[in-house]
C-alpha cells in the first residue's frame, strides 16, 4: 500500500480520538481536536484557491505542483497544525530558519516561492522587510505571542482563521505522490528545498516501519492496529524546524502517541526540559548532538530529576560523543542512547544504540536501504571493500531539490539502474556490517594530501572536559595547502592550553589530523538545532 501523510494522521486520529496528541505548557489537545484544527485549517486554505494544481505524474522531479506554505514558527501546537493541515489541503508545506536575517529570508521564501506564510508574531519586523519582493504570496498567517507586536497589515490572526473556517473532512483524494518538503540548513551553502514523495518519506522516517522492523507496515489498518497501542508520551528538545524533530514528532502520532513539548520553545532551557521530562513521565527525548547533550546532561550532574519513565535518549542530526554519552547513561543506568543517522536527503540511514560501559560514537548498524558507492558513483560497494565511499540510501528516496534540475542529478545518480541519495558524506562498510561514517566532504580538509574529517576531529576534542564546544575547519597554509584549526568554546571557569587539547585529542586520531591552531571564541554560531555554522568557523579561523 503506498501512505500519504494525512491520510494516516486522520486514520490514528481516528482510532484514538480521546487520547492526548499534543502537551505544551497548560494545554492539552487530544487526537480528536487536533483533526479538527489541522481540517479547518486545511479548508482555509482550499476557500482561497491554495493546494495542488497539477498531479504528480506529470512532473520531473525537481518541479511541484503544489502551493508552498511556509512555516516560520517557534515550535508549538500550531507548528503542527498548519503542517498536517497543509498536507489536508495538498498544499506543501516546508520549514523556515527563525534566525534568518532579511537577506536570508527574502532567498528562501522567494526560493520556495511561497504563497503562504505561516508566522509568529515575534518574527513580523523582519518578515515585513521582505514581503514587498514576494510577488507570488498570497496569505499572512500571523500567530499571537508574548511579543507584543501587531498584525502585519493583510495579516489574518491564526485563531480567527481557524474559527473562520469548516470543521469538516476536506474533499479532496490525498494522493502518496503529495509533497513533503524539507530545506536544508544551508550552514555549507545555499538553502535548497528537497521533496519527497510523502510515501517515501513515511516510509524512510516517519513511523511507517514499525520500530526495528526492516519490512514496512503493509496496510493502514496495521498502522492503526498498532497505534492503538500506543500512548506513550515522547519529546523532541530540538525545533520543528529541523528535519530530525519532525521526524520525531510523526513518528509518534503514527503511533498514536502524545508529544510532549517543553514549556520554552524560543531556547533550549536545560532546567525546563528535564522538569517537562519529569512531569510527562516522557518515554523518548530526542536531541540534536552535543551542542544539546552537553548542557542537558551537565544540568543531570547538577540536580537531582525523576527520570524513571525515560528509557531513551535519541540524537540525530549531529553527533553525541561518547565522554557525554556515558555520563548520560551514569546518571539514568536504566536508559538507552540510540544515535540516529540521516540527513534531509535521505531520511533515517542507520543508528547505534549505546548502554552504560559500552557508549560509542561513528560506528552504525545500516538500515534496510542503506548502501555505500564507489567514490566516482559507479558502483555499490560491497561489506569488507577496502576503499572509503560515499554513504547512499536505494529505494524510498526524495525526488529532487525544487527548482534545480542539475543538483538534482548530481545528488541523485542512477548507478546500475538504482536510483540513490548521495548527499556527501564519506563512509567504509566494514566486513561485519558496520558502517564507519568518517565525515560531511564538504567539510572535509585536505592538508598534506591527508583527507581529515571536521567532525572526527571535532569528536577527539570534545573529550576533553574544558572544551564546551568546538568547530573544525581548514584554513590556507604555505607547509600544508590546508591546515586544521579548532574554534573552541570552552566550560565556564576551565582554564586549557593548546598542548593540553592536542594530548587529548591524540589519545583518538593520528597526529596528521591534529589541530595545527587554536582559536578561542565565548562562544560558537549554530543553527537552533545545533549544527555547526562552518561558514562562520572558517572566518572566525582565518580561511
Amino acid at each position: 500500500m503506498a501512505f500519504n501523510l494525512a491520510q494516516v494522521h486522520e486514520a490514528v486520529a481516528a482510532a484514538n480520538p480521546d487520547r492526548p496528541a499534543i502537551v505544551w505548557r497548560d494545554r492539552a489537545f487530544t487526537y480528536a481536536e487536533l483533526t479538527e484544527r489541522t481540517r479547518r485549517f486545511a479548508n482555509a486554505l482550499l476557500e482561497r484557491g491554495i493546494g495542488l494544481h497539477q498531479e504528480r505524474s506529470g512532473l520531473a522531479g525537481h518541479e511541484s505542483g503544489q502551493d508552498q506554505v511556509a512555516l516560520y514558527l517557534h515550535n508549538g501546537n500550531e507548528y503542527l497544525e498548519a503542517m498536517i493541515g497543509s498536507f489536508k489541503a495538498r498544499a506543501a508545506p516546508f520549514n523556515v530558519n527563525y534566525r534568518y536575517v532579511a537577506e536570508e529570508l527574502r532567498y528562501l521564501l522567494d526560493n520556495a516561492s511561497a504563497k503562504v506564510i505561516v508566522f509568529h508574531s515575534a518574527f513580523a519586523p523582519v518578515l515585513a522587510d521582505v514581503l514587498a519582493d514576494l510577488p507570488q504570496l498570497q496569505l499572512l498567517v500571523q500567530v499571537a505571542d508574548d511579543s507584543g507586536n501587531e498584525l502585519l497589515p493583510g495579516a489574518i490572526d491564526y485563531e480567527a482563521l481557524l474559527a473562520a473556517a469548516a470543521p469538516h473532512r476536506p474533499d479532496l483524494d490525498w494522493s502518496p505522490d503529495d509533497l513533503y518538503i524539507l530545506y536544508t540548513g544551508g550552514t555549507t551553502g545555499m538553502p535548497k528545498g528537497v521533496l519527497w514523495r510523502q510515501h517515501d518519506i513515511f516510509i524512510s522516517a516517519m513511523g511507517g516501519r514499525p520500530f526495528g522492523q526492516p519490512t514496512p507496515f503493509a496496510d493502514l489498518d496495521a498502522v492503526v492496529e498498532a497505534s492503538v497501542n500506543g500512548g506513550a508520551a515522547m519529546m523532541s528538545a530540538a525545533p520543528l524546524m529541523h528535519g530530525a524533530a519532525q521526524w520525531a514528532v510523526f513518528t509518534a502520532f503514527t503511533g498514536g502517541n502524545t508529544v510532549v513539548m517543553p514549556n520554552d520553545t524560543k531556547r533550549m532551557d536545560p532546567v525546563d526540559v528535564w522538569r517537562t521530562v519529569e512531569s510527562n513521565r516522557v518515554l523518548s527525548l530526542q536531541i540534536v548532538g552535543d551542542a544539546m547533550g552537553r548542557p542537558l546532561i551537565d544540568e543531570l550532574e547538577r540536580a537531582t530529576y525523576d527520570l524513571s519513565g525515560l528509557l531513551v535518549l535519541v540524537s540525530g542530526g549531529a553527533a553525541l560523543n561518547s565522554t557525554l554519552k556515558e555520563r548520560f547513561l551514569e546518571a539514568v543506568p536504566h536508559a538507552v542512547v540510540l544515535d540516529a543517522v540521516g540527513s534531509s536527503e535521505t531520511g533515517a540511514q542507520m543508528g547505534h544504540t549505546s548502554t552504560r560501559g559500552s557508549a560509542a560514537t561513528g560506528t552504525f548498524q545500516p538500515g534496510p536501504e542503506t548502501a555505500v558507492v564507489s567514490p566516482d558513483l559507479t558502483a555499490e560497494l560491497e561489506p569488507g571493500s577496502p576503499e572509503a565511499g560515499w554513504l547512499a540510501q536505494r529505494g524510498h528516496v526524495p525526488l529532487g531539490y525544487l527548482g534545480d534540475a542539475a543538483k538534482t542529478a548530481a545528488t541523485f545518480p542512477v548507478i546500475g539502474g538504482v536510483r540513490y541519495a548521495v548527499p556527501g558524506d564519506r563512509a567504509t562498510w566494514r566486513a561485519d556490517g558496520i558502517i564507519e561514517l568518517l565525515g560531511r566532504d564538504s567539510v572535509c580538509i585536505n592538508t598534506g594530501g591527508e583527507k581529515v574529517f571536521a567532525e572526527e576531529v571535532e569528536q577527539a576534542l570534545a573529550h576533553h572536559p574544558g572544551v564546551y564546544d568546538v568547530i573544525v575547519v581548514g584554513r590556507p597554509s604555505e607547509q600544508w595547502g590546508s591546515e586544521v584549526v579548532a574554534v573552541v568554546q570552552l566550560a565556564e571557569g576551565a582554564e586549557v592550553t593548546d598542548d593540553e587539547l592536542l594530548a587529548e585529542a591524540q589519545r583518538h586520531i593520528a597526529r596528521y589530523k591534529l589541530p595545527k591552531a587554536f582559536v578561542y571564541r565565548e562562544a560558537l554560531v549554530r543553527s537552533p538545532a545545533g549544527k555547526a555554522d562552518y561558514r562562520w568557523a572558517k572566518e572566525q579561523a582565518g580561511g
